[in-house]
């Protein structure tokens, strides 16, 4: 792999990093992300970039999704970017070769080819953060290379209306995506703090109510069955669409290695195939997978 000047991207921060390999990466640091200013955006990038190596290709995982027809991104946290072809006008600006893929397809490359599913054949990385996302990789190559659409299982509004033990209704709640009863609005840390408030009328952090769930709560037992109902019948249409050979998850909520085995076991309860082997693992990446899995897009394209 050639070096590459690295950047992770979120509505807060730029982190970049200068790589020669998946394993060999060196931190540059981080600036604040402009939100409502292209130049001011391209600018924070050049001076990171220009300062780590004048000519090196420039990789980049960001919050979003990139259209891999048109090459358009669509980023609501970054409203300057939001329906540029962001990867042509950064190379525009900085003459020199810009990739660009979505955060949760880096984090799958990350994991397929450095971390819980290398030397599998097909991998598919699930995001359970705030939200619910993912991404495939097929064979080392990210499905959709530009980072587009595949992958995206929190977006479609397949989210049961009853879950649990015994069953209890679920509204069908309005997505940021503009439709209504998507699995990201039950999956992923808001969500479940969304289900607990409607079970119980508390209003908590996921955290809490994992932390509660780990010590026997019985109102955060009944949130958690609920929450791994909704989240577990999706994921394992998931897994028989695409036949996964692993699905490592990452995410805030990856960091109860509990939740994540309750999770698994769920899932392969309602997968075709049978194995007692663990299927749905805490992501090994867990240091900037962002930033491995953007050195990895560009060695590819290399």
């Amino acid at each position: 792999m050639t070096t590459i000047v690295c950047f992770d991207i979120g509505g807060s921060a730029i982190k970049g990093a200068l790589a020669t390999s998946p394993e060999a990466i060196r931190p540059l640091g981080r600036v604040p992300t402009p939100l409502d200013d292209f130049n001011a955006f391209a600018e924070a990038l050049r001076g990171v970039a220009d300062a780590a190596d004048a000519a090196a290709p420039i990789s980049i995982s960001i919050t979003g999704v990139v259209d891999p027809r048109t090459g358009r991104i669509k980023c609501a946290n970054i409203p300057c970017i939001d329906g540029r072809t962001l990867a042509k006008d950064l190379a525009a600006i900085m003459d020199r070769p810009v990739h660009v893929a979505n955060d949760a397809d880096c984090f799958a490359l990350a994991e397929a080819m450095a971390g819980a599913g290398k030397g599998e054949s097909i991998v598919f990385g699930a995001i359970l953060g705030t939200g619910v996302g993912g991404g495939l990789v097929v064979d080392g190559r990210l499905v959709n290379g530009a980072g587009g659409f595949a992958g995206e299982w929190g977006h479609a509004p397949v989210a049961a209306t009853h879950a649990g033990t015994p069953p209890v209704a679920i509204p069908s709640y309005l997505c940021g995506c503009g439709q209504i009863g998507c699995v990201d609005t039950v999956g992923g840390a808001r969500g479940m703090e969304r289900l607990h408030l409607h079970l119980h009328g508390e209003s908590l952090p996921s955290t809490a109510i994992v932390a509660a769930w780990e010590a026997g709560d019985a109102a955060a037992v009944r949130t958690i069955d609920c929450f791994l109902d909704l989240v577990a019948g999706p994921l394992a249409l998931v897994v028989n669409v695409v036949g996964a050979d692993i699905v490592p998850v990452g995410g805030g909520l990856s960091g109860s290695p509990r939740l994540i085995a309750e999770l698994d076991a769920a899932v392969r309860r309602r997968i075709l195939r049978q194995t007692d082997a663990p299927l749905v693992v805490p992501g090994l990446c867990t240091v900037e997978p962002g930033l491995i899995g953007a050195a990895i897009l560009a060695g590819a394209a290399a």
